[in-house]
């Protein structure tokens, strides 16, 4: 089994690598191509990459490219988790949207468009690359937006599902509280890629006994902590909310504390420039305990099962991923993008039914997918007016100077990203 890794020079990659180590029984890799343009820090990766699986005593060849064509001929499976403008675009992301009093952030408002309108173009070119190269190889796109970006692979005809790591954190986190296996917690969970709602925790499977109350009553203040929300918040909605619905619930307050501290990107640009220095340590032969703190907690184990999965191996039969509505949700369209959970296996991902969701949720769904519309539809065909169109539809901008003032500033920061500007 062949899989290929675009964006492999990502110092996220030793966590995807020490997934593939511990998990070969569910997901038995021969050969495993990292990718990157990057060539120095494809190099450091790699060795890392390779010292793991030795210590591991993994058999499977690693190998390294900054040919995408050659990475991915004959690959059963592509991971996509690549980031256009790396951390310099992401601090960008993070910072103007700030100047017009709207949350900066690299997957959501106007952060999240200019990622997206970055990163559409890249991804859906790499994805015709694949399927000249195996028309049969499966996309998992871990790639923020990871929303849109799945949307227009999947319009495009690609045999693609997004993959998210906030799902698989919560049933980490819950099993824990709970002190049962990871693999008996099963989430209703909700909504579209980092606007999601656990409403219920059930104990195993799609039919097992809802624990969600219990949790709240006993463990509502550490679930809260977490999320940085209120604890009365938590037991007035009796759901979890994803940790990216603090930009929606709290947005004023998100905005005056991103003014006063350093960036998220500028902390995981220092990590970065820390954890390469690390991965050139020809001595270092696992993953080191400083990436648990650069995010994506979880992302292998995700990562692992979903491959399994499509690729008739084993794997999970349950498990939240982004893939078409397909009437799942009826007040979206069946192209919509939604994240729930799905029956996974060779043939992709069916969305399960899901229970209707209440109007307070429902209706923030609808506004962000709306949305989505239009900023994939900027991404795709570019133009001021789109940019301006999609930032205007957007609950966390709305207002028409705001939409004007970003729209200016997203194209000057992202000017060499859109070929149209």
């Amino acid at each position: 089994m062949k899989l290929a890794v675009v964006g492999g020079g990502s110092t996220y990659t030793p966590e995807l690598i020490d997934g593939f180590a511990r998990l070969r029984d569910t997901l038995p890799i021969t050969e495993l191509v990292l990718v990157d343009p990057a060539a120095d820090r494809l190099e450091l990766v790699g060795g890392l990459a390779r010292r793991i699986f030795a210590r591991q005593e993994h058999d499977g060849k690693i190998a390294t490219t900054s040919d995408v064509d050659a990475g991915v001929e004959g690959a059963d499976a592509v991971l996509l988790q690549l980031r256009v403008g790396g951390q310099a675009a992401r601090l960008q992301d993070e910072t103007w949207p700030l100047e017009c009093g709207c949350v900066g952030q690299e997957t959501t408002g106007a952060g999240g468009l200019a990622k997206a309108l970055r990163t559409v173009p890249v991804v859906l070119d790499i994805a015709e690359r694949v399927r000249r190269a195996n028309p049969d190889a499966w996309i998992i796109d871990f790639t923020n937006p990871v929303g849109i970006v799945t949307r227009a692979l999947l319009q495009a005809g690609h045999k693609a599902v997004g993959l998210c790591n906030v799902a698989i954190g919560f049933q980490r986190k819950f099993a824990a509280l709970l002190g049962v296996a990871p693999a008996e917690v099963h989430l209703d969970h909700i909504g579209l890629n980092h606007l999601t709602w656990e409403t219920a925790v059930r104990l195993g499977g799609p039919e097992g006994e809802n624990v969600l109350p219990r949790l709240l009553a006993e463990h509502g203040d550490a679930i809260a902590d977490d999320l940085r929300v209120d604890r009365g918040l938590l037991d007035r909605l009796g759901v979890v909310p994803s940790y990216y619905l603090r930009y929606f619930y709290a947005h004023d307050e998100v905005v005056r504390e991103l003014g006063t501290k350093p960036s998220r990107a500028a902390e995981v640009a220092a990590m970065e420039r820390e954890l390469l220095a690390m991965y050139g340590d020809p001595a270092l032969d696992e993953k080191p305990a400083l990436l648990a703190k650069r995010g994506g907690a979880f992302y292998s184990e995700a990562a692992v099962d979903l491959a399994a999965a499509l690729l008739g191996g084993g794997g999970s039969p349950y498990q939240v991923v982004n893939t078409y509505n397909n009437g799942t949700l009826p007040f979206l369209a069946d192209d919509a993008v939604i994240e729930v959970q799905a029956a996974v296996g060779a043939q992709g991902a069916a969305p399960l039914p899901v229970a209707a969701p209440d109007p307070l949720y429902a209706g923030l769904i609808g506004h962000v997918t709306a949305y989505e519309d239009l900023a994939l539809e900027a991404a795709l065909r570019g133009g001021r007016d789109r940019v301006f169109k999609a930032l205007l539809a957007h609950p966390l901008v709305g207002q028409y100077a705001y939409a004007d003032g970003l729209t200016d500033r997203l194209i000057a920061h992202n000017r060499e990203h859109l070929a149209w500007a």
